[in-house]
């Protein structure tokens, strides 16, 4: 009788450990696909960061493989600076760097906080007749006004971009198109757009505007 005890009380035993043993597996399956969801949630939401940070930060335009690949007057050298000087040291924008500097607006730029430029090209003041360029550099007044009609003061993304916009010359300019295609008062086409600097967002276009 007491052998067959021990021998009952045994089985017993060996079965509440199996119980034990594969309750702990199920509470360690479970556990593993909680962690493999949040692993997998956790680099979904990454990966659309990602894309959200370099869908902001993404320059466009066929110009834009004009712009140096490194240093100071590469993308992410004139993010560094405020536009003025970043545009320095952009190799496109030299003729648009010494006009102003020929109105002492250097200072007005690289001081004002997020603003718009829209900037010519070099080719841009090159089709402007050359008596003329020159009579325009000679001419303090009416150069500050031709290049402040260039400035928005507020930083204009590629999405707030078309539409009617008030310069600090005074007067409006109307930007049309959408996505990586604009054109501003339907004379000038942007090259290269959403250049980022310090202060500025610039959208590089291939034509001299004028105000009226």
């Amino acid at each position: 009788m007491q052998n067959r005890l021990l021998t009952r009380a045994g089985a017993i035993a060996v079965a509440a450990g199996c119980a034990i043993a594969l309750a702990a597996c199920s509470s360690d399956e479970g556990g593993g696909d909680d962690s493999t969801e949040e692993d997998a949630q956790s680099s979904e939401t990454t990966e659309e960061e990602t894309t959200e940070a370099e869908m902001a930060s993404g320059e466009f335009g066929a110009a834009c493989s004009a712009v140096p690949a490194d240093g100071e007057g590469s993308f992410t050298g004139m993010a560094d600076d405020p536009v003025a000087t970043a545009a320095s040291n952009n190799p496109v924008l030299t003729t648009l760097v010494a006009a102003v500097g020929e109105a002492d607006l250097v200072d007005t730029l690289n001081s004002a906080e997020n603003i718009t430029v829209f900037a010519p090209v070099d080719d841009a003041f090159a089709a402007i007749p050359e008596a003329d360029l020159e009579a325009v550099m000679a001419d303090q007044e009416m150069l500050t006004g031709i290049l402040t009609y260039h400035v928005v003061g507020e930083r204009l993304a590629p999405e707030d971009l078309a539409g009617e916009h008030t310069t600090l010359q005074g007067d409006t300019l109307e930007v049309t198109g959408s996505g990586e295609e604009f054109m501003v008062n339907d004379a000038a086409t942007v090259v290269c757009g959403n250049v980022q600097t310090a202060n500025a967002t610039v959208y590089i276009i291939d034509t001299v505007l004028m105000p009226a």
